[in-house]
């Protein structure tokens, strides 16, 4: 009897430790249910303040030797040019040159292919401009114009724009977008009348760059707009509060 009477003690003992954890389960579960999530942005425009800009250039001769001291002569009287231009030598960069061996195709009647003619040699080289006078360069490539007026044949492409002082730019965006996340929150906790405790957790966005007023989309790994000049950036904080 007296070995009953232990047993059924025990399993009381044990129904009573179990009640115990299940109702501490339930008050942490609602504890840690009992919080405020909330997201908060900060924009930024500014203009950008450093240019790259290329173009290439080439000559077709049956003589290699030819074709590279024509070429040469060309890119003298680019650079020429460019210094004229007020572009400082520094930041002029000419590439490797690209040579190609250049063949007409004949067919016969069949349409298959039964001669490769030789018709010389294509050679092209690039200059690339780097500078923060972003302005000037960007007024020399709208006029480029006047290279091909000397004989050149040069092709143009697009300006490329930056900002050297993006990373000042992302602080400023992160302490914008927390002031924002907190505020929202606090509005949230004082309208169901609570208060607003400690900080759970901060999680940070990707940074976004596009162009002001426009539609780009923004990329999960971020967006990072180099065709205009001015510039449009923006990131997300979400924060998580406890709430008393």
């Amino acid at each position: 009897m007296n070995k009953n009477i232990l047993s059924i003690a025990i399993a009381a003992l044990g129904f009573v430790i179990g009640l115990g954890l299940l109702g501490n389960a339930i008050k942490n579960r609602n504890k840690s249910e009992n919080t405020i999530s909330v997201t908060g942005l900060g924009t930024k425009q500014f203009t950008s303040d450093l240019i790259t800009w290329s173009g290439s250039f080439s000559k077709n001769n049956f003589d290699l030797k030819s074709a590279y001291d024509e070429l040469a002569l060309d890119r003298k009287t680019i650079n020429d040019y460019l210094l004229s231009k007020g572009v400082k030598q520094n930041e002029i960069v000419f590439s490797s040159v690209d040579i190609q061996k250049q063949f007409k195709n004949y067919t016969d009647n069949n349409g298959n292919n039964v001669q490769n003619e030789f018709t010389g040699y294509n050679l092209t080289q690039t200059v690339s401009i780097e500078s923060k006078e972003v302005a000037k360069i960007e007024n020399l490539s709208r006029n480029i114009t006047e290279i091909i007026n000397r004989g050149i044949e040069f092709t143009s492409s697009s300006p490329n724009y930056f900002y050297t002082k993006l990373a000042t730019v992302k602080q400023e965006m992160i302490a914008s977008a927390t002031k924002d996340a907190k505020e929202r929150a606090e509005r949230i906790a004082e309208n169901s009348g609570s208060s607003l405790g400690n900080l759970k957790k901060a999680t940070m966005g990707v940074i976004q760059i596009t162009a002001p007023n426009s539609n780009e989309d923004y990329s999960y790994g971020g967006t990072f707009n180099t065709a205009s000049k001015d510039k449009e950036a923006s990131i997300t904080i979400k924060l998580e509060y406890q709430v008393n």
